[in-house]
């Protein structure tokens, strides 16, 4: 017990030492705090990162590009068989259609057949988008190039998901968000004749929570208003895929199933996987690319938290070594005085242990309030340093791209960057003070062996 009071009352034998110390040392430690945390912050981003931005696998028909070109369409024995595949974390399976206006023309009566309801994809709502000149060129190019025609009507893009959990299943339709301000989801699993709507499609037609509007000939029933982020994309209807199939007339169908993959960096084996499950049938696309622009800057990151903290922890570590040299060397003849008394070298490198452990120990203190204030700013800076150094590698395009990918999968590159902020829990301040413990160790490791060389005689008698 003596040992450590003397090693510890020593530590502020000279006080002007000591405060030099400490500030030093703790301008050390708290860049390794500050890089530790950091370095956590990021490689949990970049794990969130994986598992969320573009891991995201799409597979239509071959042939299908959106209403385009030609092929058979998906089913849902095919999305069963790609569930079944390793790493499928979930499957969203669309079906989508096209509603034209038909004003009072269509039908209201009952069920109708297959084949009256393929023939009656109408409906009697406005589309909210001005067809403008793009969408009457579009309109005489399926007319013959014909461009004497009557009041045309743009058509409303209907959309039927399995899933609406999270905005996945939507992303083929340019939806960045799903927001519901008012009433709420439809239940994905249902077959009964329900419907959201975006905001504007509501707005043109006075439509809120509990309306009706016919499409296919039947009263479908409004169950939510949502906003999905675009003119586009507010414009649609959003129903249940097996109600899509039923009033379509095409039970069982899919034009696009949307695969979530449980990391990116099993997105290659799944796309191979399913490649090989259901052959020439399918055509497999990923945002695997994207997603690892938008890892590679936070990669950038991390190596140099890392490097960053081992240049920190060895500083620090190199501090103290130097000023336990430097006091074993002013403590010459103290300790030959108490080596002739019979200490022992183990009980004065303990004592010089403790007065490193008191000093280091009191700089972390100081470096962690100064860590925590600095750790936001710092990670800022090194945020910043990341675009700007993506930008010109990339001839300043890259960087501000990173900030929009991935929109369409609830969680984009953007938010992987404009979102780093560090957390500080238990565990981060425990290993601040393993940190500081391991640097007090180290510094004192090599003048315990100084001490153990020092023979009282010849101090004695240099004295």
């Amino acid at each position: 017990m003596g040992t450590i009071k003397r090693g510890f009352l020593n530590a502020f034998r000279n006080s002007i030492r000591t405060i030099s110390i400490v500030f030093i040392l703790a301008v050390s430690i708290s860049m390794a705090l500050v890089m530790l945390m950091s370095l956590k912050t990021v490689q949990a981003k970049i794990d969130n990162v994986k598992s969320s931005i573009g891991n995201i696998v799409t597979v239509s028909p071959a042939g299908v590009r959106g209403f385009e070109g030609g092929g058979e369409l998906l089913t849902d024995q095919k999305a069963s068989d790609i569930s079944a595949i390793p790493n499928v974390a979930s499957v969203t399976k669309t079906l989508s259609d096209r509603l034209r206006k038909n004003g009072s023309t269509i039908p209201t009566g009952g069920p109708q057949s297959q084949n009256n309801t393929i023939a009656n994809n109408t409906t009697n709502l406005d589309s909210s988008i001005s067809p403008g000149s793009f969408g009457n060129r579009q309109r005489a190019n399926e007319n013959g190039g014909s461009t004497s025609l009557g009041t045309f009507s743009v058509p409303i893009m209907l959309t039927g998901v399995s899933d609406l959990s999270s905005v996945t299943g939507l992303s083929s339709l340019g939806i960045s968000k799903f927001d519901i301000l008012s009433g709420n989801k439809i239940d994905s699993n249902s077959s009964d004749n329900l419907a959201m709507i975006g905001t504007a499609l509501a707005a043109k037609n006075n439509l809120s929570v509990g309306s009706t509007f016919l499409a296919y000939g039947q009263t479908i029933t409004v169950t939510g208003i949502f906003d999905a982020g675009s003119e586009f994309a507010n414009a649609t209807i959003v129903m249940p895929i097996k109600t899509v199939q039923n009033l379509s007339g095409q039970a069982g169908a899919i034009n696009t199933v949307i695969v979530e993959v449980n990391s990116i960096d099993n997105v290659s084996a799944v796309q191979t996987a399913i490649k090989d499950k259901l052959g020439s049938t399918v055509d497999v696309s990923s945002q695997q690319d994207a997603s690892n622009q938008a890892i590679a800057p936070l990669q950038n990151i991390k190596n140099i938290s890392f490097y960053s903290l081992v240049g920190a922890l060895v500083a620090g570590s190199i501090i103290i070594f130097l000023t336990m040299v430097m006091i074993v060397r002013e403590r010459r003849r103290e300790i030959g005085v108490l080596k002739a008394i019979g200490a022992s070298n183990f009980i004065i490198a303990t004592q010089f242990t403790v007065e490193s452990l008191v000093l280091t120990l009191i700089s972390s203190v100081v470096g962690m309030i100064l860590g925590l204030a600095l750790s936001n700013p710092i990670l800022s800076v090194l945020v910043n340093n990341a675009v700007s150094s993506n930008q010109t590698t990339a001839g300043g395009g890259t960087g501000r791209q990173l900030l929009r990918l991935g929109a369409g999968f609830g969680n984009s590159a953007g938010n992987a960057l404009r979102n780093l902020h560090t957390n500080v829990g238990a565990e981060i301040i425990l290993y601040g003070l393993g940190a500081a413990v391991l640097v007090a160790i180290l510094g004192s490791a090599i003048p315990a062996f100084i001490i153990s060389k020092i023979r009282p005689a010849e101090v004695l008698r240099s004295e």
